[in-house]
């Protein structure tokens, strides 16, 4: 099966109230719960390194962080097959309200009680087999909240909540640590995902035609698990895009997460060095978001995400040469000005290529590829830095990242691929 979209006979909530969706209120209720439901993601995580240092070694907090990735990459293209199922609106609800329940218990018994690292892995292993079910729905829902044509600007105010809440949940965790510990900063982030629950509660969502709706009656989870990538796999731009996505999230983790760490280190930067590239970084991701969101709509999209991974690409490899701090500041805002365009035009080609009865499963692949294999590469970066330095290094995943955008510009279907007006 190659459908590429979503059936013009579907009439969204954004459609018929006439608003672009970063005016329209029920997005923006949308938005306010996904940004919530970040923040709370944010400090919980802060909260969790924090007591496992406190109650054992640095290698035991190291596994019990580590945790959550097991059932998360397990059972994420699960967690697919069960927002197309039964609906991505009640997957995450039911997910937030999980994760909130699961938060403020552990919360009041850190009041009583002293951390232990069973019951803080107890936590993240909850929050990894969520995650599977959570982030699948997510990448689901906006095709029910907004027409087609508002779905690359969904994108970008979903890139902005994500770098706002990166940038204020990180704080609040560590304001909330300060002030009350470990159980205080699990309390606020359980009170910050709960917040979510109600607002998306009062988002309205649309019913997707017959044609586009998936089939429940018959037929396993096994079964619509097999359909779901038959249906990618025979796609022309869903299929050459979900390689390209991988390729440059393998290229990309790497060197921005413990190789920059290195670099720094071994540049003398200190750590307020690397604390102003990363900020730099952030800072161009941040405004790639807001165009975005502004614009709605950037022509030649497919060609455009090709251009932004190669260049994106050359950046990682530069800032292995770049000597100064200012010089590497310079450079990490152009890489974030361009990954963020890259990742936003991904996201929003995936959004509005997929047939929505898929956008789970498609997701979820998605997903796994972001946060199943990419993350394998921070270990063997560390290692090949270890062996070979960091322009060695930096360059060669440079390349495996700009093979994505190769890609993207030889597969025809993919490099004329275009967003909706």
């Amino acid at each position: 099966m190659t459908t590429t979209g979503i059936s013009p006979a579907s009439v969204s909530v954004s459609a018929t109230s006439g608003k672009p969706a970063h005016r329209d209120g029920n997005v923006l209720r949308w938005l306010g719960a996904y940004t919530s439901s970040m923040m709370g993601d944010n400090v919980c995580y802060i909260a969790l390194s924090w007591a496992a240092v406190q109650a054992g070694t640095p290698a035991q907090a190291g596994l019990v962080m580590a945790v959550s990735a097991i059932p998360r990459a397990l059972l994420m293209l699960g967690g697919g097959v069960v927002a197309d199922r039964f609906g991505p609106r009640k997957v995450v609800i039911g997910s937030d309200a999980v994760r909130c329940v699961a938060v403020l218990t552990l919360a009041a018994v850190l009041f009583a009680t002293s951390p232990s690292l069973w019951l803080l892995a107890v936590l993240a292993t909850v929050f990894g087999i969520v995650d599977a079910l959570f982030m699948p729905a997510v990448g689901a829902l906006p095709a029910r909240v907004t027409s087609r044509d508002q779905l690359a600007r969904v994108q970008g105010m979903r890139g902005l909540a994500i770098r706002f809440a990166n940038v204020v949940g990180a704080p609040l965790g560590g304001l909330g640590v300060a002030l009350g510990g470990s159980a205080a900063a699990f309390g606020l982030a359980g009170m910050l995902i709960a917040v979510s629950v109600p607002l998306l509660i009062s988002v309205r969502m649309r019913e997707l035609p017959a044609d586009d709706a998936p089939d429940q009656a018959g037929g396993t989870a096994w079964r619509d698990l097999r359909d779901g990538l038959r249906y990618l796999r025979g796609h022309r731009v869903l299929a050459p895009l979900i390689v390209a996505i991988a390729l440059g999230d393998l290229g990309f983790v790497g060197p921005l997460n413990v190789g920059l760490t290195l670099l720094a280190d071994r540049r003398g930067w200190g750590a307020s060095g690397m604390g102003w590239v990363v900020a730099a970084f952030g800072t161009g991701a941040g405004a790639a978001a807001l165009l975005l969101t502004l614009r709605g709509r950037l022509p030649r999209a497919g060609s455009l995400a090709a251009v932004t991974i190669l260049g994106g690409s050359v950046a990682i490899g530069a800032l292995a040469y770049v000597p100064s701090v200012a010089g590497a500041v310079g450079v990490a805002l152009v890489l974030g000005l361009l990954a963020g365009l890259s990742g936003a035009l991904c996201g929003a080609l995936l959004q509005t290529q997929a047939d929505p009865a898929y956008l789970g499963r498609v997701s979820a692949v998605a997903g796994l590829v972001s946060l199943g294999l990419a993350p394998l590469s921070m270990p063997l970066t560390a290692a090949a830095i270890g062996w070979w330095g960091t322009g060695p290094v930096f360059v060669t995943s440079a390349a495996v990242c700009g093979l994505g955008g190769v890609l993207a510009l030889c597969v025809r279907d993919l490099r004329r691929a275009e967003l909706p007006r």
